[in-house]
């Protein structure tokens, strides 16, 4: 069984800048990521980083976000600069390990214009 602790969010103004983590325990995941999900809308990926490092991003938060994880730690990071209004969502770590996918509890980001 996999936990998955997330951390980091908030509210800061537009142009702001925001650091999630998520902390999992339990097992080491092969393939991580964030996804969001704004009132009256379907979830969404953010960002993706697999063991190698190997990464991968929505087209709206691209140079925007970064995703970088710790293997030692077993942690993933979501750095969010020059965050927009349209950027407010419940933020969700996911994890997979083997053929099994892991969510957090989700963490509030609210970007004030």
């Amino acid at each position: 069984q996999v936990q998955l602790v997330e951390s980091g969010g908030g509210l800061v103004q537009a142009g702001g800048s925001l650091r999630l983590s998520c902390a999992a325990s339990g097992s080491i995941f092969s393939f991580g990521g964030w996804y969001r999900q704004a009132p009256g809308k379907q979830r969404e990926l953010v960002a993706t980083i697999t063991r190698s490092g190997f990464t991968n991003y929505a087209d709206s938060v691209k140079g925007r976000f970064t995703i970088s994880r710790d293997n030692a730690k077993n942690t993933v990071h979501l750095q969010m600069n020059s965050l927009k209004p349209e950027d407010t969502a419940v933020y969700y770590c996911n994890a997979v390990v083997g053929s099994q996918s892991y969510w957090g509890q989700g963490t509030q980001v609210t970007v004030s214009s």
